[in-house]
């Protein structure tokens, strides 16, 4: 099934942007592990709609009402089961696209493979909505990883062409991140929005990156070959809609590197074995190594633009001009952090429940 993921435990997710509710089923959980809804819708409220200059103007208070999994504010060892009801929908924005698909959109694909049945209203279950689950499952993970340490920050890289300064990749400086819009340095953090407002006024869009930083992670998880830290966490990641590209570490910028310029040399600190530099992200051979995981990842341009577009008319079988109705983010990209931040708590919470390292140093 495409709509799962995990190992050691499932998360589904379900629904359509237009449908009448969105959810996720997330199984394998431990019983006894504290809740926090505050907390939790806090986290949501950071991905939701409607809120600011650079968002669709969709409104969706994306409240989840748990089925299941959850008493007493603790998790009871079954299955946790949440929805979220969709309330602000206007379906009939989207008609004509089963006959003249987006541009960049995922509406041509969908036909062929479904051949007619999808729900192409808002995209569907292709529809960036879905991360709305996501980031309930990815929003608990986060509570009970930061339970043992383990701190998962992310920022934005850059819009556009405009670039934020960068974590260090030793000590990156989650604690200096403001959720409502995340960056370093706060004058480039003026010129991006100025940037999304560009694209607005032209009826356009603009695409970005975002760069995730995860502390406080032992050494050892992962596996090595197929079963990798990177491997995982880019599964999940590839997951969200608009995601092109996912790095680790310095990511491309090794290929330009000598060996003596990229490796992470060791050296003992406090009494733990750390490296002077993190090139590598944090993962070698797949597993963690102690240092902070940081990746870097990609999202393309909403495809939904009101600029008139060439495409296709599907039933007659000739060019069409399609000018595409309904409500769409100018760049998705500063309300794709938290989403790119739950990925991340899913995979490594995943990894650690999956964790059967054992002590086989030599007395």
């Amino acid at each position: 099934m495409s709509s799962t993921y995990g190992e050691n435990l499932k998360l589904s997710i379900f629904g359509q942007s237009h449908g009448p509710a969105i959810g996720m089923v997330l199984d394998g959980i431990p019983a006894g592990l504290p809740v926090d809804p505050d907390k939790l819708q806090e986290f949501l409220n950071r991905r939701a709609p409607g809120q600011n200059n650079w968002s669709t103007p969709r409104r969706e208070e994306d409240r989840p009402e748990f089925l299941g999994g959850i008493l007493d504010g603790y998790t009871c060892g079954a299955p946790i089961a949440a929805m979220i009801r969709n309330k602000n929908t206007r379906s009939g924005d989207y008609e004509n696209l089963k006959d003249c698909p987006r541009p960049g959109h995922a509406d041509y694909t969908a036909q062929v493979k479904y051949g007619g049945f999808q729900d192409a209203a808002g995209g569907g279950h292709f529809s960036g909505r879905l991360t709305a689950p996501l980031c309930i499952a990815g929003g608990l993970c986060k509570q009970w990883l930061e339970e043992s340490g383990i701190r998962i920050g992310a920022k934005l890289h850059s819009i556009g062409t405009v670039g934020d300064d960068e974590f260090d990749m030793v000590r990156p400086q989650l604690d200096q991140l403001d959720p409502a819009f995340p960056v370093l340095n706060q004058k480039a953090g003026e010129q991006m929005k100025d940037v999304i407002q560009y694209a607005k006024d032209q009826g356009d869009s603009v695409g970005g990156m975002i760069t995730c930083a995860i502390t406080g992670l032992p050494a050892g998880l992962g596996e090595p070959m197929f079963g990798g830290v990177e491997s995982k966490i880019a599964q999940i990641v590839y997951g969200i809609p608009a995601v092109k590209e996912v790095s680790f570490g310095s990511g491309s910028y090794c290929s330009l590197m000598y060996g003596s310029q990229i490796n992470d040399c060791f050296t003992m600190e406090n009494g733990e074995i750390r490296t002077l530099t993190n090139h590598c992200g944090g993962i070698q051979g797949g597993i963690t190594n102690g240092m902070p995981v940081v990746f870097t990842v990609a999202f393309k341009p909403t495809p939904s633009v009101s600029l008139p577009q060439q495409s296709v008319s599907l039933s007659r079988g000739e060019n069409a001009t399609l000018e595409i109705r309904g409500r769409h983010d100018p760049c998705i990209v500063p309300r794709a952090v938290p989403v790119v931040e739950a990925a991340a708590a899913i995979a490594i919470y995943d990894l650690i429940l999956g964790n059967t390292q054992t002590d086989r140093r030599k007395p």
